[in-house]
């Protein structure tokens, strides 16, 4: 008879405990343990709890592997969800196997959950963790299924509805509460050029037809280093909750009926148009921040924090995942091999992209280098660059002429004054703006159960070498805090939108 020590962590969540009866099996490469009930004397599945448990099999099961969770029902209490955090299993040899699994168990049902040790489908020589990758596989397919949203545009996740969708992928309930409740020398002179605007088609507000500009904006850097517009021109041609917000954006704001048809001048039909236009000028160079800086010539422009702090942050960014994919991925060849990350990639390409090769986002990957930058790309966008968009439009337009949704009257077409009464007929109506603002207040950087940054409460990772690269990352991220902290200290207008702290690690609001 062999005796295991069992310990499980239940979530801190008000509602992440359960009454269900939970079992456990262990399973190793020499056999695996009978079903045996997680029982001990008060209540076990409570919210916060750390309970151990002594599971006994008829004999030794060598390296465990894998375990399966058994939730099932218990007397006449109704089924309740359960959040597990992580299951720690101790072998009488005194060897720990660490399962980290941070979700909801919703039903009665069976999960397996496999040893954290992390593997590439090529080091998973045995054959249950091969059966258990090919079974995780086909599940994550089928739980992440694509769907196309509107021709010519980007695919999205099939789910219809936000409150619909599978537990494990809406808000926490923290979340949940926050959104529902709330002189002209060479090199200084720049474009910003919106023709992407251009015949986008409008709507109408209020019974009035809407518009929309499509403006050039020369800007010019003067000696001192200020940046100041030198003229503007119209009528010209230019994603933890990822899934969850953009289907909250679905339902809420680009729904029919939604705020996009109810206050801004492109209603839904026109951002269709401008989804598939920015589709078409969307490449890796602009996903990738050091080439689009290069692409786009302002890397000598004065002042530019955005830039500035993009860059650190990208290249911590970069560090960070070299060092993960260097672990796991030693050769090019064990890169050009994993054929689930190959998969990945090229699904990427076909449904997000199109499959448009003039993109120049890859289909394939080939090098560690090549996956390095490719996984930075990926984090990049959904965290630092989402936070320099996001954060700031609710301070920008809560001075509406910074930022109208719409316009009651087309652009200007020639230089002659304007009076403020033809400048009041054409900005938004109160109601409109105040829809707008609500949105925005929403949008902005919410902290509720907020995860900056570079921090892993999870414990996904349990190895030496992941453990070390994340700490390093921490401390890159706090290193440039520290450094935009002393920078805005001499600046009349503090620059935070890239302040590591007020990063989200993941698209999530």
């Amino acid at each position: 008879m062999a005796v295991y020590k069992v310990q499980v962590s239940t979530g801190q969540g008000s509602l992440a405990g359960t009454f269900d009866t939970i079992s456990i099996t262990l399973v190793g490469i020499d056999g695996e343990s009978t079903k045996h009930v997680l029982d001990r004397y008060g209540l076990d599945f409570q919210p916060g709890s750390v309970r151990e448990y002594e599971v006994p099999s008829e004999r030794a099961l060598g390296p465990i592997v894998l375990i399966r969770l058994h939730k099932e029902p218990y007397s006449v209490f109704p089924e309740s969800t359960w959040y597990c955090n992580r299951v720690r299993v101790t072998s009488p040899e005194g060897d720990t196997y660490r399962f980290p699994f941070y979700r909801w168990i919703q039903g009665y049902c069976t999960v397996e959950l496999v040893e954290s040790t992390a593997q590439i489908p090529s080091d998973d020589s045995h054959y249950l963790l091969q059966k258990y990758r090919r079974e995780e596989l086909v599940l994550q397919q089928e739980r992440y299924r694509w769907k196309e949203y509107i021709p010519g545009t980007p695919w999205c996740a099939d789910i219809d509805s936000a409150m619909t969708a599978e537990v494990n992928l809406q808000y926490s309930f923290p979340k949940a509460s926050a959104f529902f409740g709330r002189g002209l020398a060479a090199g200084s002179i720049y474009l910003a050029d919106y023709k992407l605007l251009e015949d986008i088609p409008t709507i109408e507000v209020n019974g009035h037809q809407q518009y929309i500009a499509a403006p050039l904006c020369l800007l010019h850097q003067k000696p001192s280093g200020e940046v100041v517009p030198l003229a503007i021109q119209l009528l010209i041609p230019h994603t933890r909750f990822s899934i969850h917000i953009n289907v909250l954006a679905r339902t809420f704001l680009i729904s029919s009926g939604g705020v996009f048809d109810r206050a801004i001048a492109t209603g839904r039909p026109g951002l269709a148009e401008l989804l598939r236009k920015g589709l078409e000028n969307l490449t890796y160079t602009t996903l990738c921040l050091p080439d689009d800086i290069q692409e786009r010539g302002v890397g000598s422009l004065q002042s530019y924090y955005y830039r500035d702090d993009g860059l650190k942050i990208w290249a911590a960014i970069e560090s960070f995942v070299s060092g993960i994919v260097g672990i796991y991925y030693r050769t090019s060849l064990s890169v050009q091999s994993d054929h689930e990350l190959q998969a990945w990639v090229g699904e990427i390409f076909t449904k997000g992209f199109l499959g448009r090769q003039a993109s120049g986002v890859p289909s394939t990957l080939g090098t560690a280098a090549e996956l390095t930058k490719y996984l930075t790309m990926v984090i990049f966008p959904c965290s630092a660059y989402h936070a320099a968009v996001n954060s700031g439009q609710f301070e920008l337009a809560v001075f509406m002429p910074n930022y109208p949704s719409s316009m009651r009257k087309p652009p200007p077409r020639n230089k002659a004054k304007v009076t403020l009464k033809e400048f009041l007929d054409t900005i938004p109506e109160m109601n409109t703006t105040s829809l707008i603002l609500s949105v925005l207040w929403v949008l902005r950087n919410e902290d509720k159960d907020m995860r900056p940054l570079g921090t892993y409460p999870e414990e996904h990772f349990t190895e030496h070498g992941p453990k070390q690269l994340m700490a390093a990352f921490q401390d890159r991220l706090a290193e440039i805090s520290r450094e935009i902290e002393e920078r805005n200290q001499s600046l009349a207008l503090s620059y935070n939108y890239m302040y590591p702290p007020n990063i989200e690690n993941s698209t999530a609001i």
